[in-house]
């Protein structure tokens, strides 16, 4: 009983390891025995059914996807479509010239009303049918899909160093994690693999289309051979008969490659944007001034004698209701008044020149401050979709894994006394920087080499001074394409107020943050924490040493190194000048890491042996004074120093 349920479980887990993946090439065998095999005419009519179905299925996952890259599988879908038809024809094409003679459904019924229903049965009119929708097939959506996949393939390709640069430059800031920023980079080889893919795919539906032609005359021409010799047809019978059969054939295959062909322009032809295509139509379209005028000539043109009044005066009133219902709603929502605020606080409704003065009233001074003008206040605003709040925690948690210590809150605020798309940054109540930014707009900055200009507002980077120019996010992939590097309104103020920080990182560091550093640090290593502060060191000497190394750019992450070297020196000087010197030399490593980013070769500049001999000779004579240097002297020093630092820039 054991042994053969334990038998017949694992049957049922080889079958389904073996199930597996087997779904492509079957269908690719059996559409192989459809080019080999004869098949029964009650067969092709249900393969022609799921060809159609197929199709509409395609058609309409292209139009409702949000992304064309969410339908990576578009290109093979379009191949085993289309070889699945080729297939169709050679098996159909094979019944239709053994059985044609017979007329009626011997060719299946799907053909026959094909040829009958929907031509009329006239064969003339079926000729002119299926060469119109060849030439729009072929001619027109077709040529257009296959240019434009050409185009976006190219361009897409063209753009990924520039995507990538942004998305370095991103992760780099801390506005993103490494799980975001390699679900950015799959996300750019899943987009360059989808556009080049389908630069071959449009291939197949231009193929097709020509072939579709070429099968039609070969069955006409085959028909009536084998009608006229083989069966003793006249040639009139065998032209009809045959010419009905071949063009329901022709139909059938053309109207599902017409669609693939129509999904394959919807798929090429969209933006990489995460809406449905019926809401960016629905969106776009919904302009009111175009609808006014539009209702204004449709309405001019119904009432001129000999037109159509109904149509034009109906579709002039459906535009002209649908752009009064868009204005009506737009002035609803503008007129709305807010929510209004509740409190359930008592001493909130005492009026305000009867309150008692309190410390409330004397205002906090912020470590850190961000003050927004108030069309930039969207961009803190969760609601509304702004990131603003997700980039400075980014922000605040990079800079305080790579400074040492933990980056205070950013308080933010709306301040009406600023320009609308103005923001104020400040540090302990004074302002270290501002700028304007378009909260609506995305700044293209120039890297240094960019491959043509771009159309917008110039202005410059406000963290590092770079050129730039304020676009729409529809030039975002343009931009992209011609080198630079594309950001929104909050990244602007993220890497600014990034940049802010690094440089002035030591006024953010107190005896409040020193503390906390000295109790984390304790948790580990107590015995060294208790033999600095405060038995050799005060506090107040420890803030210090650890404000001038930041001021130098010097980071504090290695504590440990940091209060193990205070605690040698600490005996044998006080001046907090000495302990820092002696810290850098401890912590030699970390800086040439932080300069080198771990290189093998560090390029260094030198000074001549009798230079050097000589400004060691003068150090020691002027003693704490420090060292005298001629002034011709050390006019040619900085001189040679600034030529050999641009050299050495020059070298990389």
């Amino acid at each position: 009983m054991v042994l053969t349920e334990y038998l017949q479980r694992v049957d049922k887990t080889r079958l389904q390891q073996l199930s597996q993946g087997l779904g492509v090439p079957l269908v690719l065998l059996a559409i192989m025995g459809m080019v080999i095999l004869p098949m029964p005419p009650i067969l092709l009519d249900v393969l022609f059914s799921f060809n159609i179905a197929l199709s509409l299925v395609i058609i309409l996952v292209a139009v409702l996807t949000n992304r064309p890259v969410d339908f990576g599988i578009f290109p093979l879908v379009l191949l085993i479509a289309t070889v699945l038809r080729l297939a169709l024809n050679v098996a159909s094409t094979r019944v239709v010239l053994l059985y044609g003679h017979e007329g009626g459904d011997a060719a299946g019924k799907v053909i026959e009303a094909f040829g009958e229903v929907v031509i009329g049965g006239n064969y003339a009119v079926g000729v002119v049918v299926f060469a119109i929708l060849l030439i729009i097939n072929f001619k027109v959506v077709t040529a257009g899909a296959g240019r434009i996949s050409e185009v976006g393939a190219r361009f897409t390709l063209d753009a990924m160093p520039g995507k990538q640069m942004a998305i370095d430059a991103d992760l780099n800031a801390g506005y993103i994690d490494q799980d975001e920023a390699r679900r950015r980079r799959e996300d750019i080889t899943a987009e360059a693999d989808f556009y080049g893919s389908m630069d071959g795919a449009s291939k197949f539906v231009k193929g097709d289309a020509i072939a579709g032609l070429f099968i039609m005359l070969i069955n006409i021409v085959g028909g009536l051979f084998i009608g006229m010799i083989q069966h003793d047809l006249s040639f009139g019978n065998a032209l009809e008969v045959y010419t009905i059969l071949t063009i329901g054939d022709g139909l059938v295959a053309q109207i599902p490659s017409l669609l693939l062909s129509v999904a394959t322009a919807i798929i090429v032809t969209r933006e990489n944007e995460s809406q449905e295509m019926g809401s960016e139509v629905t969106t776009q379209l919904g302009n009111k001034k175009a609808l006014y005028i539009s209702s204004g000539i449709l309405f001019v043109m119904g009432i001129v004698p000999g037109m159509p009044h109904l149509a034009f005066l109906g579709f002039s009133a459906l535009a002209g209701g649908y752009a009064y219902y868009l204005s009506y709603a737009e002035k609803r929502k503008a007129e709305q008044p807010p929510a209004p605020v509740v409190s359930n606080n008592a001493e909130d409704n005492v009026p305000a020149e009867i309150k008692e003065l309190g410390w409330d009233d004397v205002q906090h001074v912020d470590t850190i401050g961000l003050e927004v003008g108030y069309r930039l206040i969207p961009l803190v605003d969760k609601t509304q979709g702004g990131e603003l709040l997700t980039r400075i925690k980014g922000v605040r948690k990079k800079l305080s894994q790579e400074l040492g210590f933990l980056i205070p809150p950013v308080h933010i605020r709306d301040n009406l006394d600023l320009d609308p798309n103005a923001y104020n940054i400040s540090m302990l109540g004074v302002t270290i920087g501002d700028a304007e930014v378009s909260h609506d707009e995305e700044l293209a900055i120039n890297p240094g080499q960019v491959f043509g200009k771009l159309e917008g507002r110039a202005t410059r980077d406000p963290a590092f001074g770079l050129d730039a120019v304020w676009i729409k996010p529809a030039q975002r992939e343009h931009a992209q394409t011609l080198g630079y590097t594309v950001v929104d309104a909050a990244t602007v103020i993220a890497t600014h107020l990034s940049q802010l920080l690094t440089n002035n990182a030591y006024q953010l560091l107190g005896f409040e943050e020193v503390q906390q550093l000295m109790d984390m640090l304790a948790k580990h290593n107590p015995k060294l924490v208790e033999g600095l502060i405060p038995d050799l060191l005060s506090l107040a000497t420890v803030v210090k040493v650890l404000q001038t190394l930041l001021y130098e750019g010097v980071p504090i992450r290695d504590m440990r190194t940091i209060v193990q070297t205070l605690t040698e020196y600490a005996p044998k000087s006080q001046d907090p000048d000495v302990l820092v010197s002696a810290v850098r030399i401890a912590l030699k490593r970390l800086i040439v890491q932080e300069i080198n980013s771990g290189g093998a070769e560090l390029p260094v500049i030198t000074l001549a042996p009798e230079l050097e001999q000589m400004l060691h000779q003068s150090l020691q004579a002027g003693g704490d004074d420090g060292a005298g240097i001629e002034p011709g002297l050390a006019e040619r020093l900085q001189q040679s120093l600034q030529q050999a630092g641009q050299q050495q820039e020059l070298a990389g």
